[in-house]
């Protein structure tokens, strides 16, 4: 029987026959076609979806960083390999497969064993054959001494060598576009082998691991397969229903496939779930400090970043505008953003009852107020700061604004801290806390069972290194911690969801949309009109076609357009850093 093998061509492809409009319509035999070809315009044939690539070349670059080291790594992947060790080693046979061999390395220009030809005395050289490789080619890597000379001359010693084929510098991104070409990665951990590049945190490391695992590529694959045999049935009872006897009728054909498309919306929506955590993760967990003026945000996030990011002062007001700084906390990676004081009339009301006059508040100080609002509304975790003040007459009490409250409240986590501990006793600062807890907190819907941590910035700032927590600072970054973990924390057998990039997210978003097309047109049945099999079934083509852009696997169309951009990004300063040095 002659089978029709449809794919989605190119344009360049030559091979590819397009069928015109005109010839559809006139020709009988095209009605009679299949619906699955039916519905394109081009038959080609049966093969996977290629790069016009140079692929025949072998291919070097320095896979170790630029500058001065012990150690330089230079890596050769391509069919011309073992010729290169030739030309470079032509007195010695080559090591065994992946065991190291010491060898010098000579010019191939001059390859005499004399010193002056000798381009590295003692080389450490492995030998790959593929395609259990790397690139999936046969690999050779050079480790030589890593001082510039020696680096600029081996690589410029390099492309001399005889060989089959043409020897070239790799482009961005080439040796792990081969690797992906040979079907040794998939897109999903090509975007985890940037995270793993660019990962500064413990986190980060984490996160590009769970990515680089291959789960979620087989993941996807699976569920593409099941897409295409689900829709392959759809599509034989469209074509085969009035000549061949079905044991299912559309509807419960349709009810059947709708189970397994339901099961996959679920998984869809914890792989978003997962995405969010991850972004969390790789961009930074984003932190604002809330309060009055002269609270002590400023103090408290120059405690916590440990040196002196934003000027303090007695004055109130000194913060006008948004400082921020980032660091490592635990493995996390976070952004502090120390704010304006927030002054409203709440504030003067209940903080400061006893002034006489209320201060005007500038032009200058309301932008800087309203671009606080604004970044705790942006933020992750708020931390709202009130403070122990001496009130005009004699006494204490707790300073603070209720609008921050409420903004502190509307966050995702939010921790509230009391400063200025130390100028009360603490049988003192006890009832201050519970009179704060009773009537501020107690009236904010969000804060009411939330517990105030008493810290002090100046305590902080005067005790000893390596004392136990004085200003209560390392608490408050505990909790921190704490807030950080239920931020990004997923069940123990979800943790490689982590690993869900923003490109996969948005395409399972694709995907999410088009397979609940599928299960509204295929809940039609209960609504008492016939389902549109034809439209569910390209429901499930188009929601697989997401599927394959994720890894880059299948008859996707526009795969090769996103391979550029993704090598490019991710893989540039893998085979492009040493360039310069042999131009």
């Amino acid at each position: 029987m002659f089978r029709y093998v449809l794919k989605r061509a190119p344009t360049k492809w030559p091979w590819a026959i397009p069928i015109a409009p005109a010839l559809r319509q006139s020709q009988p035999w095209f009605s009679s076609l299949p619906y699955s070809l039916r519905q394109f315009g081009h038959f080609t044939p049966s093969i996977n979806n290629t790069f016009v690539d140079e692929t025949d070349d072998t291919i070097y670059a320095l896979s170790s960083g630029a500058g001065k080291a012990g150690i330089a790594v230079i890596r050769i992947s391509g069919p011309g390999s073992l010729n290169v060790y030739t030309g470079l080693c032509p007195t010695k046979p080559p090591p065994k497969p992946r065991y190291a061999g010491v060898r010098a390395l000579l010019d191939p220009a001059s390859p005499d064993a004399s010193n002056a030809n000798i381009l590295d005395s003692d080389s450490l050289i492995l030998y790959f054959p593929g395609p259990k490789t790397v690139t999936g080619e046969d690999v050779l890597e050079l480790h030589v001494h890593g001082g510039s000379a020696t680096v600029k001359a081996v690589l410029a010693a390099i492309p001399k060598c005889s060989t089959l084929g043409k020897v070239r510098y790799a482009e961005p991104g080439e040796f792990t576009r081969r690797a992906f070409l040979n079907g040794r990665l998939d897109l999903a951990q090509v975007e985890s082998l940037g995270d793993t590049l660019e990962a500064v945190t413990e986190q980060q490391r984490r996160v590009a691991v769970q990515g680089n695992s291959g789960v979620l590529g087989k993941t996807y694959e699976r569920w593409r397969e099941e897409l295409l045999l689900a829709r392959g049935e759809i599509e034989a009872l469209i074509d085969f229903s009035e000549d061949q006897h079905f044991d299912e009728s559309p509807t419960e054909l349709l009810t059947n496939v709708r189970q397994l498309v339901e099961g996959i919306l679920h998984s869809i929506n914890m792989h978003k779930l997962g995405s969010q955590k991850s972004e969390l993760l790789r961009n930074g967990i984003r932190i604002a400090l809330l309060g009055p003026p002269n609270a002590g945000k400023s103090s408290l996030m120059n405690q916590i970043v440990g040196r002196e990011a934003s000027i303090v002062s007695s004055e109130a007001g000194t913060t006008r505008d948004i400082v921020e700084a980032n660091l490592d906390i635990r493995g996390y990676l976070c952004s502090f953003a120390d704010t304006a004081g927030i002054r409203t009339e709440s504030t003067r009301s209940i903080s400061n009852p006893n002034e006489d006059s209320n201060p005007v508040i500038g032009a200058i100080e309301q932008e800087g107020i309203r671009r606080a609002r604004q970044k705790a509304m942006d933020s992750d975790i708020v931390i709202v700061l009130a403070s122990v003040e001496a009130v005009k007459g004699g006494g204490h009490r707790i300073s603070y604004d209720m609008e921050t409250l409420k903004l502190a409240a509307a966050a995702q986590q939010c921790l509230v801290a009391v400063n200025k501990s130390d100028v009360v006793q603490r049988d003192t600062l006890e009832l201050l806390i519970q009179e704060f807890k009773s009537s501020a907190l107690g009236s904010v819907q969000g804060l009411h069972g939330a517990e105030p941590l008493t810290i002090s910035c100046k305590a902080a700032a005067t005790a000893a290194a390596g004392l136990t927590d004085l200003g209560g600072v390392h608490t408050l970054t505990e909790r921190l911690v704490q807030s950080f973990s239920e931020l990004t924390s997923l069940p123990g057998d979800m943790h490689h969801l982590l690993g869900v990039t923003e490109r996969q997210n948005q395409l399972l978003s694709e995907c999410q949309m088009h397979l609940q097309g599928f299960v509204n047109e295929a809940q039609a049945c209960g609504a008492g009109r016939e389902p549109d099999v034809v439209l569910a079934a390209e429901h499930l083509r188009l929601a697989a076609n997401r599927l394959a852009c994720i890894t880059g696997r299948g008859d996707s169309g526009d795969v090769e357009e996103v391979l550029g951009v993704i090598f490019e990004k991710y893989c540039f300063f893998l085979c492009n850093v040493m360039k310069k040095t042999i131009d």
